[in-house]
């Protein structure tokens, strides 16, 4: 088998030098290109780059085994080998990762609660005090600053209130 060199050319305004890189391997370059994805899914979370890294390992592994010794096998089985574990194991290791929102267990926490409207509060908006932070809260009924209403559920960041 013929060991094929691996050149960089740069390109200046003026000079144009090629640089061998004997020492970039294919099998190294998906191991390579494989950790940096991984580690691209830490600063961009969302569990689908992780998917694009482990691909990157299978296609450096059937290279390094000689399964795929020409460009176009080993970007078939990065290619085919991510998409699969992409939909095959996404929705699994997004749940491991991320974990479910369980909105309804904090939102029974506050429901009912009686608190203090800090502002008028209308259906635009207004802010009340939960347990010590100011919040976003809404009503279809005009509120006074200062009233004691109570909250009937959470949307997001913005609680609706009704007065007591």
């Amino acid at each position: 088998m013929e060991k094929r060199r691996n050149f960089l050319i740069v390109n200046f305004p003026l000079i144009t030098k090629v640089f061998t890189m004997d020492w970039l391997s294919a099998e190294l370059f998906w191991f390579l290109l494989g950790f940096f994805l991984l580690l691209a899914e830490f600063a961009l979370p969302g569990v689908i780059i992780v998917f694009f890294g482990i691909g990157a390992w299978v296609a450096a592994l059937t290279t390094w085994l000689g399964l795929t010794p020409t460009m176009t096998g080993q970007n078939l089985v990065f290619a085919i080998s991510s998409v699969v574990l992409l939909f095959g194991l996404r929705k699994r290791f997004h749940q491991s990762f991320v974990g479910d929102s369980n909105d309804h267990a904090i939102e029974d926490e506050y429901t009912g609660k009686e608190v203090l409207a800090l502002s008028a509060i209308d259906e635009r908006g207004g802010k009340i005090e939960v347990k010590g932070a100011t919040w976003n809260a809404r009503s279809s009924e005009l509120i006074a600053e200062g009233t004691w209403v109570v909250i009937t559920r959470r949307e997001g960041l913005t609680f609706y209130v009704r007065p007591r």
